[in-house]
């Protein structure tokens, strides 16, 4: 049995080490630095990558021309900032040494590509602990496709109907249904309206990472009993 969690938004709260990425670029470009105000856009831009970031936070949609190069300065600066501020949502670190003193495996599956999501979690203390780490690079196809979520499988030795899955976009759901997972959506990320959130086909929703234990064990029991 086992616990698999998306990154940014789910197991990591990482917005602050966006901000001075995206403030340092506002400034090279003559914009002012973001209000504390567009803390909340921000939050939710996390979550659909770095397209989003650029739009939210710089003012440039995909389809402009200078969306390309400021997309490579933000991530360029994303990792002078890279850990300084992300922590662990609130109940995530006493969740997690509960899952380690019983012995089971928790992993990550992350659309985060491998030379950020392995400097984060190295400078957090995390890489070591997780019994796999699933990256937006590691498998051809990133989420919504189950590949990577497949992937985590074979890496900890277990199947999908052993595995519950945690995170808070649509894709992460989409993702661990179609890998066979029991899914878990995490209402405390960075959810943009949470009544849509809950139409995303989720076995089960959450408001605190404090949830997610007290759930697992019930569905361990009723599943494989």
């Amino acid at each position: 049995m086992s616990i698999l969690f998306d990154l940014d938004g789910t197991l990591f709260d990482t917005v602050l080490d966006f901000i001075p990425a995206i403030n340092e670029l506002r400034i090279e470009i003559g914009l002012p630095s973001l209000p504390g105000s567009a803390l909340p856009s921000i939050r939710i831009a996390v979550s659909y990558g770095i397209d989003s970031l650029v739009e939210t936070g710089l003012g440039y949609k995909k389809e402009q021309k200078e969306s390309a190069p400021l997309r490579e300065a933000l991530l360029k600066n994303y990792l002078k900032y890279l850990g300084h501020a992300s922590k662990p949502f609130p109940g995530i670190e006493s969740l997690l040494q509960i899952l380690e003193e019983r012995e089971i495996p928790w992993g990550i599956v992350t659309n985060k590509e491998s030379y950020q999501t392995i400097p984060l979690l190295e400078k957090l203390g995390f890489k070591h602990r997780a019994a796999c780490i699933v990256s937006g690079d590691t498998t051809p196809n990133p989420k919504p496709h189950p590949d990577p979520l497949l992937y985590a499988c074979q890496q900890i030795g277990l199947t999908p109907q052993q595995c519950v899955y945690v995170g808070d976009a649509e894709r992460d759901i989409i993702a661990g249904n179609a890998a066979g997972m029991t899914t878990i959506g995490a209402l405390f990320g960075y959810i943009e309206d949470e009544e849509a959130a809950k139409k995303w086909g989720a076995h089960h929703y959450v408001y605190h990472a404090d949830e997610i234990l007290p759930w697992y064990e019930k569905w361990q029991l009723s599943s494989h009993p």
